[in-house]
């Protein structure tokens, strides 16, 4: 069956003039941008955004991963703290990200002739993702979803095609960790981004730390929730210099979109 969906997305891909691939260095961008590159060759350029947003740590695995494809990449400086809406952080915030984001990098791919494309994938369409609506009406491609690949599909394509990130947690902008209603803010993003980065050291490899500032809400997959009360002093140290004052394991664990509203 995976096959079958990487001929259809190879036949999709092979039909457009060129791309602009939306590129965060996760997964599924990886795996598409991989795909693009051996199907377009040089009609392919890799755009990454940066911003406060965004951990910098990705955005160096980003570089490194464009480089050794020998893919032509652009950081685009992108601007999200000036937008009141986006600082708002109402429930369609996702929504005004990336109208905002994906314009800009359609007028990229509009002075090459080129389109753009995006990694979102049918599992992601289960989810809670306003963003979409604005791909959508921005008429940004999606080549997985019209190819019928899961998640499931991209990890298994990936791990065939030698990408490190094959198996890697899905990722998110540090706004997600913020709850809907409180305002977003270089602080409370550079707490989150330096607390995940700490507990990372520590070898979760999957972690969210949701900002209720006083409070940080850690998840954590449910094997890890008994190494993190292990670590507990060292963690509660970190995140109170930090400006934590709180520090509480969901027993729940990860789960995405945890901040998400309800049906």
């Amino acid at each position: 069956m995976v096959e079958k969906k990487l001929k259809k997305l190879k036949e999709i891909i092979k039909a457009y003039p060129g791309t602009v691939v939306a590129f965060s260095g996760g997964v599924d961008s990886s795996l598409l941008l991989t795909i693009a590159k051996e199907v377009l060759q040089e009609k392919v350029i890799a755009v990454t955004a940066v911003s406060p947003i965004h951990p910098a740590e990705e955005i160096q695995v980003a570089k490194k991963f464009a480089r050794k494809l020998g893919c032509s990449h652009r950081i685009l400086y992108t601007k999200e703290l000036a937008n009141k809406t986006f600082v708002r952080n109402t429930r369609t915030r996702c929504y005004h990200c990336k109208r905002s984001l994906f314009a800009q990098i359609k007028k990229l791919a509009s002075s090459y002739g080129f389109v753009v494309i995006e990694g979102t994938n049918k599992t992601d369409l289960r989810d809670y993702r306003p963003g979409i609506k604005a791909l959508r009406t921005l008429g940004i491609h999606s080549p997985f979803i019209t190819a019928g690949m899961t998640k499931q599909d991209i990890r298994k394509l990936a791990r065939r095609y030698g990408i490190a990130t094959w198996n890697k947690p899905a990722a998110a902008c540090l706004a997600s960790r913020i709850p809907y209603g409180i305002t977003i803010t270089v602080k409370n993003l550079q707490r989150v981004e330096r607390a995940e980065h700490y507990l990372a050291k520590l070898g979760f490899s999957l972690i969210r730390v949701r900002d209720h500032h006083p409070i940080a809400r850690l998840e954590v997959s449910q094997k890890d929730i008994k190494r993190v009360v292990n670590f507990r002093k060292k963690i509660a140290a970190c995140l109170k210099k930090l400006g934590y004052r709180y520090i509480c394991v969901d027993i729940e664990g990860y789960r995405t979109g945890s901040l998400n509203p309800g049906p």
